[in-house]
């Protein structure tokens, strides 16, 4: 759960760039503007990092609403394994999946994801769990993030392979789990998907 000044800090941002991009009055674009540097500074303190970062990151800021991003995450399970790949970026491993893409459907992008991160067709099977990734135990975010998991089945008997965003895959039991990548995969969520797998949940979870 992210702390309060985050998410306020989130929300003023958030509030900033909508009005910016609805405003057409040039004093109140003015206040906006200054309200969004307070956010982008708070933001920067908070995570410790420079300003042009906070911004980077906000490629989108007053050009639309702003709303979450989509993070869509796959399970593939086999036996009393799970798939797990090792993120390029920072060493760790997680759920296989990223950022959806616009064009293909929530099933469509992480079909596509396990793809290119583990070399696997699958297909989607069942939604397991939508989470607000500020209220889990995720690494905190300036970005804000609705996750959207899926459990996935392979078509085949192709065994998984990195691709250009990963260094390694592999199938681990809950009790021998990597050092984790903790802003994109938990453990609740591969609790949740063994859960989901076995029977003992049949509803998606949501917060």
């Amino acid at each position: 759960m992210e702390n309060t000044w985050l998410a306020q800090a989130k929300r003023l941002q958030a509030l900033a760039s909508t009005g910016l991009h609805f405003c057409t009055d040039d004093f109140e674009r003015e206040r906006l503007e200054e309200i969004a540097e307070i956010a982008h500074n708070m933001l920067a303190q908070l995570g410790n990092v420079p300003l042009e970062r906070i911004t980077g990151l906000v490629t989108d800021f007053a050009k639309r609403y702003s709303t979450p991003m989509i993070d869509v995450r796959g399970a593939v399970i086999q036996g009393e394994r799970i798939l797990l790949v090792r993120e390029l970026t920072d060493g760790c491993w997680a759920l296989p999946g990223g950022y959806a893409d616009i064009g293909l459907s929530a099933a469509e992008n992480i079909v596509k994801e396990i793809r290119e991160e583990a070399g696997l067709t699958v297909t989607a099977r069942a939604l397991y769990s939508v989470t607000h990734k500020a209220k889990g135990l995720y690494r905190p975010d300036v970005r804000d993030f609705y996750k959207l998991y899926f459990l996935c089945e392979p078509v085949d008997q192709s065994a998984p392979m990195a691709g250009f965003e990963t260094t390694e895959v592999g199938f681990f039991r809950l009790d021998e789990l990597p050092p984790l990548s903790r802003g994109r995969t938990i453990e609740s969520d591969l609790e949740a998907a063994f859960a989901f797998h076995r029977g003992e949940t049949t509803q998606t979870l949501f917060d």
